[in-house]
């Protein structure tokens, strides 16, 4: 099978790019809050993924050591982040690296949110608002059922030129390859890897592999779990996602057995289609540290809203929790009533701790 990212790398070989070269590169929502403001870069030596990265990365290093690194697979198991560009922004502006699956690219994340929440809009919540202070109204029944119905036609197209070209080809074509696949999530590690002892690197000795978070949203999901019994992997960040007994990207409830780090789910709430799959996750991890969050997000969790919204603060206590030994944040996951305090919609299970 070709492989996106062995294409990619065969043609940065070809014109001779081994260590970190920035291409282009942008400053989303000034950088975070965090104190280390964070940049989305395009590398030339690694043109399958995307990196977000404190601007000043050997100054966050004299300050608070080497950067933990978060390895991210996108919801859909697409091939673009930008949906989630704002959150991994607003995580890396406190300090980690952050390398998404999926090529450089400037689309509107604001403009992209609203397509999805129009069409599907988060149940439970009273106002749903974009990261720019627009507010997403929801569209009628009718005008969901037509998107609905023009959404079908255009699967039912693609199938139909599927099946045709594979009639000319006297049924002899291969399965379509797909856009994304698992083990890219080890290969942006290995890349990473690779910088952290380049010299010529802008990630010479800058990164802290000890500790590696894999992350990913829905598909996504199912893409951290495939790769997940990999020792450097010392945590899982699952968002809005389980695989309970379904097979996704080559992964089933078989991988839940080869975990072997601590994991944090955090879906949706009943809104949320991930959620009875999140649920017999939880029930069938054992002897390992795992937390369950649900909020009233829905599926779409509060990835459009500014900095990332309460997503982006959930996951960064998790890694400064798990990684950097803020025991402090340890309170969020485990004393209901901290949590309550701070969010009281939101339901927390846990165990093994």
């Amino acid at each position: 099978m070709k492989r996106i990212l062995m294409v990619a790398c065969l043609f940065a070989a070809a014109i001779g790019v081994s260590n970190a070269q920035t291409a282009r590169k942008q400053v989303v929502e000034e950088g975070g809050t965090g104190p280390f403001k964070a940049e989305v870069v395009e590398d030339l030596s690694c043109p399958a993924f995307t990196t977000y990265r404190p601007q000043n990365l050997k100054g966050v290093v004299a300050k608070q050591g080497k950067l933990p690194v978060i390895v991210y697979a996108n919801g859909g198991c697409a091939n673009n982040n930008v949906e989630m560009r704002f959150l991994l922004t607003e995580v890396c502006s406190y300090g980690y690296v952050a390398i998404a699956i999926g090529p450089y690219d400037e689309d509107d994340v604001n403009a992209k949110w609203k397509d999805v929440l129009e069409y599907s809009y988060p149940e439970g919540k009273e106002v749903v608002m974009l990261a720019n202070g627009e507010r997403i109204l929801q569209k009628s029944p009718e005008e969901i059922k037509a998107h609905q119905e023009q959404m079908r036609k255009q699967i039912e197209k693609m199938m139909k030129e599927q099946a045709e070209a594979r009639a000319k080809a006297g049924n002899k074509q291969a399965t379509p390859v797909q856009e994304t696949y698992p083990r890219m999530l080890l290969e942006a590690l290995d890349w990473l890897t690779d910088q952290n002892a380049d010299p010529k690197s802008d990630y010479y000795h800058c990164l802290d592999l000890d500790h590696v978070a894999a992350m990913g949203q829905s598909c996504g999901g199912a893409q951290v779990l495939g790769v997940a019994h990999d020792p450097r992997i010392k945590t899982c960040v699952m968002l809005n996602t389980g695989i309970a007994d379904m097979e996704m990207q080559g992964t089933t409830k078989e991988a839940l057995n080869s975990l072997h780090q601590p994991m944090f789910y955090l879906i949706g709430g009943p809104a949320d289609v991930a959620f009875p799959n999140a649920q017999k996750d939880f029930d069938r991890i054992n002897d390992l540290p795992v937390v369950m969050m649900n909020t009233k997000d829905g599926h779409s969790g509060t990835y459009y809203e500014k900095h990332g919204g309460s997503y982006a603060v959930a996951v960064l206590k998790w890694l400064d929790w798990q990684f950097k030994g803020d025991v402090g944040k340890a309170a969020f996951f485990l004393d209901d009533d901290y949590l309550k305090y701070q969010y009281p919609d939101w339901k927390v299970v846990r165990k093994n701790f």
